[in-house]
């Protein structure tokens, strides 16, 4: 396994002390308290089965965390961990993002190695498909990995360092419970319960990294949020958001599931980090929505604020 790429300071017990210190003080202030009972309240009057929400203020340190341990199909969440990866990988000479890998749509699967292909039709961008057998740069890759959601992209990439790799490195950050196993449609992992999952707490965690600099260096650490920001699907947390807000985030959608995980900065400059998790909506528009107003909720809580 490759030694850990040099420059990169990873604070994973200062991260977990300040979260620890956050939940038992910060949860008996007025503002948190206040922001739990509005949310609680518009998550009572929708169907969901179950939201989980991190909410990390990066400024005063108030923190919200409801359902923060529930773990669920980390969907396309799962495509943050492994930019992570790509980024740390290239900063330590491993590559660079200017090399290029070939596209395939051949894969095999993490049961008995098997091979199985991605299809066109459950995929959210069908560019890539159009240059089978071409060469595609890192770099290109991983923005259509973030940006539209390219699972063969995903698929390319964790081909390339790992998927073993990238949940070592979650680990290192903090997140102690997300499980990134395997690429996208390996039918035969699904079936045999092996799925990447994650919980709102390690999401929060990941995006907190990212947002405070302990991801990886500070060039990739810039770069990662300048592709979070140019994130193509903004029916979630920014849907909620005033024009001004800036928000770098990565959603997740599959059947009866819809995550958004989020690092907004507000029109003063203040940053949060915001991760809604929702289960159990069948009609993926009204999840939008619910995640949009949650949003809203936590941004309007926070405005008020010095």
């Amino acid at each position: 396994m490759p030694s850990k790429p040099r420059g990169i300071t990873t604070r994973r017990f200062a991260l977990s002390s300040l979260i620890g210190t956050v939940l038992l003080i910060g949860c008996s202030t007025d503002f948190d308290d206040a922001l739990r009972e509005a949310l609680q309240e518009r998550i009572d009057d929708s169907s969901a089965e179950i939201v989980s929400i991190y909410f990390h203020d990066l400024n005063t340190g108030d923190s919200v965390i409801m359902n923060g341990d529930v773990r669920m199909h980390a969907a396309s969440t799962m495509k943050v961990p492994v930019m992570i990866q790509v980024f740390r990988d290239a900063s330590a000479g491993w590559y660079g993002l200017d090399d290029s890998l070939q596209v395939t749509d051949r894969f095999r699967s993490i049961v008995d190695g098997s091979p199985y292909a991605l299809s066109i039709a459950s995929d959210s961008d069908s560019s890539l498909y159009k240059r089978l057998g071409d060469m595609a740069s890192v770099r290109e890759l991983t923005e259509l990995m973030i940006t539209v959601s390219s699972n063969l992209a995903t698929n390319i990439l964790i081909q390339k360092v790992g998927a073993p790799r990238v949940q070592h490195t979650m680990r290192e950050l903090g997140a102690d419970s997300i499980e990134v196993l395997r690429g996208v449609e390996d039918i035969k992992a699904f079936e045999a319960g092996m799925s990447n999952t994650t919980t709102a707490r390690d999401l929060g965690v990941i995006m907190a990294a990212i947002a405070l600099g302990d991801a990886a260096n500070d060039e990739s650490n810039q770069a990662m949020l300048e592709i979070l920001w140019r994130q193509r699907f903004n029916d979630g947390i920014p849907a909620g958001l005033p024009p001004e807000a800036k928000v770098a985030h990565k959603t997740g959608l599959i059947t009866r599931i819809n995550h958004d995980a989020a690092i907004v900065e507000i029109a003063d400059g203040r940053r949060y980090v915001l991760v809604v998790l929702v289960r159990g909506i069948d009609e993926p528009t009204v999840s939008d929505t619910l995640i949009a107003d949650l949003s809203r909720i936590v941004y309007e809580h926070v405005s008020r604020t010095n």
